[in-house]
């Protein structure tokens, strides 16, 4: 089928807020005239040239008639993924819980089974006996609260490997108590062992013994990695922004979740709008470039004789190698292009900002002078609620306010309601317009941003290495997303020698000899 009459149908499956799939298809047209557009994900205004209306058609929703076989089966196959890592931890979690189970039941049955078997055949349990009763209670309890407080927690997210050393913490927590009911087996129940008190101090040190494999666990999975040894460099894809993180000893998932977390509290939210002003710059810039024949015939001088074919002939080289020197000239001019560019969109910024800072600064002034009048005219419990004082000077500001977002290219990370809603937190804590002011003139990170710039954002990790292994120098991993990736670059902190140098203290002091004869 010929580049004119073909169509490209990008069919992206996008995670709903509620968790739901909406199906998105964008039919983009090729033309041979006109360059192919680049969609960077739903949501998103991608950078187009003037005339993408003519050559692209925005479709939301479901065509029968748009999708292949292929595309369905790869959304099953999507689909049958995520059900099996919903799977896959809830299989996890059910372990972890039997095996909880397991350990916190054992030692108490222990102490019970004697008493069920062979209660006629063993011996009187002593003062001493029974004081160990209590040692059991209390090491159970405190083994509960530290088993809670260390692995019943909400996980941040879903790793595609296991974490390696919980998992063999499990096994050995496994093995240990599986060794134990072996031994209790085979000295205990099949002899019938008539000295209880044994029974019992056979318990506690199971208990005692739980304990210090729970200290070990919290050594692995906390303090070991606290110390940093390592130092990443995190940057993003489309606009370079870079931050340096410094990490202990863990594996490259634990790695790429610790940075994902500082990545939405510490870098600014991406704005893929402030890309497009380059990429049609650039677009342009192609456009206005031309390719001319310099060595090439000329048919209109076919007819002509060999005198006047060789005239035409010099004439058009002439011709195309002044028009290849215009646009060369053309090209080292651009910088000048782009230097007036933003020259005016600064000015055309400081210019709505100043608008901004006037417009909020009167609309607070205002609000302050209708709460005094509030005060006086009605009983000090009546006042104006902070929702009716933000609806009620939001127009005032709105129009400065979204020249400014548009001047600046934030309008889709505000909408109307999450600004009166900052406002009316402003005015409820008695905050400033300058407080007020300080979320729409500097972007700040994502969390500050409504949940669908960050809720339920699917990350991909691209590693040559196995996700398991620990971090080592010169380790590169990516985080990909949708819109954009994470480069994230790994550098060992380097070894630190110190030496000591004595300074005696004899050496600061100093002897002042003055004359003794003066002049006379």
């Amino acid at each position: 089928m010929e580049a004119g009459h073909e169509a490209l149908q990008v069919v992206e499956m996008c995670e709903a807020v509620v968790g739901k799939g909406e199906l998105i298809i964008t039919t983009v047209g090729r033309d041979s005239a006109s360059p192919a557009l680049v969609t960077s994900g739903a949501g998103h205004q991608s950078g187009q040239d003037d005339t993408w209306g003519e050559t692209t058609t925005a479709v939301t929703g479901t065509s029968e008639r748009s999708l292949s076989q292929e595309d369905v089966v790869r959304i099953t196959k999507d689909l049958e993924d995520s059900v099996g890592l919903d799977c896959r931890r809830y299989l996890a979690l059910t372990l972890a819980a039997v095996l909880g189970v397991l350990v916190l039941l054992t030692p108490p049955a222990f102490l019970v089974l004697p008493h069920l078997l062979w209660p006629e055949r063993l011996q009187s349990c002593g003062t001493a006996c029974e004081g160990l009763f209590i040692s059991v209670a209390f090491k159970l309890l405190i083994l509960l609260l530290a088993v809670w407080a260390l692995f019943f927690r909400t996980p941040p997210a879903s790793l595609p490997r296991l974490f390696v050393l919980r998992t063999l913490l499990a096994v050995l927590v496994l093995l240990f108590v599986l060794s134990y009911w072996l031994f209790y087996a085979v000295r205990i129940l099949h002899s019938q062992d008539e000295n209880y008190q044994g029974i019992v101090q056979y318990a506690v040190s199971l208990v005692d013994a739980l304990l210090f494999i729970h200290y070990l666990a919290v050594v692995l999975l906390e303090l070991r990695q606290l110390r940093p040894h390592f130092s990443v460099c995190v940057t993003r894809s489309t606009d370079g922004q870079t931050r340096h993180y410094n990490l202990g000893q863990l594996s490259i998932q634990r790695a790429a979740l610790a940075v994902l977390e500082r990545y939405y509290s510490h870098f600014p939210i991406h704005n893929p709008a402030l890309l497009s002003a380059s990429k049609s710059r650039a677009a342009r810039h192609l456009a206005g470039l031309k390719v001319y024949n310099v060595d090439g015939d000329f048919p209109a001088a076919s007819a002509e004789g060999p005198l006047g074919n060789n005239a035409t002939a010099g004439l058009g080289h002439s011709q195309s190698r002044a028009m290849i020197a215009a646009a060369a000239r053309r090209r080292d001019a651009s910088h000048n292009e782009l230097y007036y560019e933003e020259a005016e969109h600064e000015r055309r910024v400081r210019k709505r900002r100043a608008r901004l800072v006037v417009a909020v600064e009167e609309a607070f002034a205002h609000i302050k002078h209708m709460q005094e009048e509030e005060e006086l005219k009605k009983a000090p419990g009546d006042v104006m609620d902070p929702r009716e004082a933000a609806q009620a000077i939001f127009p005032s500001m709105a129009r400065a306010l979204q020249k400014y977002l548009r001047s600046t290219k934030q309008q889709h990370c505000h909408s109307m309601e999450s600004i009166q809603q900052h406002l009316a937190f402003c005015i409820s804590n008695n905050m400033s317009p300058k407080a007020f002011l300080e979320s729409y003139l500097t972007p700040g990170p994502t969390l500050q941003y409504g949940r669908d710039h960050w809720l339920a954002r699917q990350w991909t990790l691209l590693s040559e290495a196995s996700v398991t292994s620990g971090l080592k120098d010169g380790t590169v991993f990516l985080l990909r997303c949708v819109d954009f990736s994470l480069v994230v670059s790994v550098k060992k902190m380097p070894y630190i020698h110190m030496s000591e140098e004595y300074i005696d203290p004899k050496s600061h002091k100093f002897v002042l000899r003055l004359q003794s004869e003066t002049s006379v």
